[in-house]
């Protein structure tokens, strides 16, 4: 007998895998964040993305830190409560809700606007915009309320496609249109094009392009090797940043320069113009291929980008709704909602009003259709919450000084005998100060985002006095463990099961091949956590079902079997069988082969897998037609 591990976590996603879902959210920031960018920097767009890069670097690195510390969902919201307490925790996250939320608005505003370039012309302005945004937000809802398959080896794709295609055109950039002289010149009316204000509020709204770093943190909790892979993907998502936030803006400020009258006065470039005067502030990446001369392939070159870029939206679209519907989880499962936002569907298994109640939020976000005010609010939440960050880890280093850190922030600043590090005080100086010029130079932003904050805390207090709980104690929803044997024989048999229904031919083969050699029974029953939903979501009557399972293989194996239950995402039930086939070293598997409606059998794609993968023996065991 050897102790086996119990996993309550199933952890599968490697450094590429957690690489690709932050930069695709990274990637299809450009796509917009270059027009908004553009409009107030003018010629000084290629040194605004030079500065919150440098910005980017000291939030990376802190989240580096903290999520090697920490590798579970959360976020900043996970940091400020190991660092300070419950309320803090529910600041953060309110914070991170709105950046979601805006984050799922601009997205499907700005995909609207590529797809008008495209195809349909009305797309580009309102209402066909406003309209295009709001049904691609609901439908996606609807499909995430379903709880779509995770598609880890589709993002990689799309992040390979998509930076590429942005790396290729900035090298066609460096041999067509590259004019070093002529950005020079595009700084030459600094203080009246842009002003002071305007350089100063397209800092922090240059943040927009960053939304990737916090989606990293919130799959920790589903990361291989954590220690190694969640500061790896974050190194790998600066790198690609740097590639193309420090040199992309350039091309574009060389394909569309600045241009004033003859009085030096009306500055502009067309990267930040509305599309109704003939622009490209909703479509910037469209504008700078419009603008190279390459010949043949230049409608092509057009179309490609076009549709690369809806792409790219749609996905980046979908990824603000998961990350609410996990953010909404995972505030509920700590008392920070009401039950009914984090519930689980019936029969889905998703958070799906907290997933319908905030994307039509977002929807409401859209109908104004001003871009400029989505990219300014988001970067009223972002600039928050990462400050809060950056405060949770210097916090951190102070309270609790030995705590294991795998990763650790580069270089430290000793102060009255504590380590602390040094980009996380220069990002705290650089949020906070971004938070506040945007909050002070834009007051309507302002006054939407303090009222967003204001509701949300007024509404914890209410909720938590209601529950008898005060607002800074941490209080988490009670989970009931499963009841399993932590033990099981090498070289005995697995069983695998699904949490659908117990098959005892199943056992009953398992129990002839393991009398031969008194060898143990393990029965493995995998219950399927849709993507739009935590992967520890408390799913109490599938948890009960599949260890029902597990109680009647022992009435009919006896005392030889044992087993347990785990969460796996869809489509990887078959990995985590030949994973748990090689670590208790299986003689052999035995699996159920499912039927159709009809009675026919069903070879579906986990049994494909294992039989693909197999480390030993695999016996199918066809289950008789009901009523045969």
């Amino acid at each position: 007998m050897a102790e086996r591990r119990l996993h309550g976590l199933q952890r599968v996603l490697g450094v590429n895998a957690l690489f690709s879902t932050a930069y695709g959210n990274v990637g299809s920031s450009i796509y917009y964040a270059l027009g908004l960018v553009a409009a107030l920097a003018l010629g000084f767009t290629p040194l605004v993305f030079v500065a919150t890069g440098l910005l980017f670097y000291c939030t990376a690195t802190t989240y580096a830190e903290a999520t090697a510390m920490y590798p579970e969902a959360g976020g900043a919201s996970l940091f400020a409560r190991r660092a300070f307490n419950e309320l803090w925790s529910f600041f953060t996250a309110w914070a991170q809700m709105l950046n979601y939320i805006i984050t799922i608005a601009i997205s499907a505003f700005f995909a609207a606007h590529y797809a008008g370039g495209v195809a349909w012309e009305e797309l580009r302005s309102s209402p066909g915009d406003i309209a295009f945004a709001c049904a691609l937000i609901l439908v996606l809802a609807l499909i995430n309320v379903r709880g779509v398959r995770d598609a880890v080896s589709v993002n990689l794709v799309l992040a390979a496609v998509d930076f590429l295609s942005q790396l290729g055109i900035v090298v066609l950039g460096l041999f067509l249109v590259f004019d070093p002289d002529l950005l020079v010149r595009n700084l030459e009316f600094f203080g009246t094009a842009p002003t002071w204000d305007q350089l100063l509020l397209a800092i922090p709204v240059g943040t927009v392009a960053y939304t990737g770093i916090e989606t990293i943190s919130n799959m920790a909790g589903e990361a291989r090797d954590e220690d190694r892979t969640v500061p790896g993907a974050i190194k790998r998502v600066m790198i690609a940043v740097f590639a193309i936030y420090f040199t992309l803006p350039m091309i574009a400020l060389s394909a569309l320069p600045v241009r004033c009258d003859a009085a030096g006065e009306n500055c502009r470039t067309l990267l930040g113009v509305a599309s109704e005067q003939g622009g490209y502030a909703t479509d910037p990446i469209v504008g700078i291929v419009k603008s190279m001369d390459l010949g043949p392939i230049q409608s092509g070159a057009e179309i490609y980008v076009g549709v690369l870029a809806v792409t790219i939206l749609v996905a980046a679209t979908n990824a603000g709704v998961l990350g609410v519907s996990r953010l909404t989880y995972s505030m509920g499962m700590h008392r920070q909602l009401p039950d009914i936002v984090r519930r689980l569907h019936p029969r889905y298994r998703t958070p799906h009003v907290g997933i319908l109640v905030f994307s039509v939020v977002a929807c409401v976000a859209v109908l104004p259709g001003q871009a400029s005010f989505l990219g300014s609010i988001y970067a009223f939440g972002a600039m928050l919450s990462f400050s809060m960050a950056h405060a949770a880890l210097i916090r951190l280093r102070v309270s609790q000084p030995d705590a294991r850190r795998p990763y650790r922030s580069p270089g430290v600043v000793r102060w009255r005998g504590h380590e602390l590090p040094p980009f996380a005080l220069a990002g705290i100086a650089g949020t906070g100060i971004s938070f506040l010029v945007v909050s002070v130079l834009d007051l309507t932003v302002a006054a939407a985002g303090t009222g967003w904050l204001v509701a949300g805390l007024l509404a914890y207090v209410v909720y938590r006095r209601r529950l008898g709980l005060d607002l800074t104690t941490t209080t988490a929803v009670a989970v009931p463990a499963p009841v399993v044997d932590r033990e099981a024989e090498y070289e005995s048999v697995l069983v695998a099961f699904d949490d659908r229904r117990y098959v005892p031919e199943a056992v009953a083969t398992a129990a002839r091949l393991a009398a031969r050699r008194r060898r143990g029974i393990h029965v493995l029953v995998t219950i399927t956590v849709p993507p739009s939903s935590p992967i520890d979501a408390e799913m109490p009557d599938l948890e009960i079902a599949a260890q029902s399972i597990i109680e009647e293989a022992r009435l009919q194996g006896g005392r030889r079997v044992s087993g347990h239950w785990e969460k796996v995402r869809p489509g990887g039930e078959g990995r985590l069988i030949v994973e748990e086939a090689k670590e208790m070293r299986a003689r052999a598997i035995v699996m159920p082969m499912r039927r159709r409606g009809g009675g026919s059998a069903l070879f579906g794609r986990t049994l494909e897998y294992v039989l693909s993968q197999r480390p030993c023996r695999v016996i199918i065991e066809s289950q008789p037609a009901d009523g045969a």
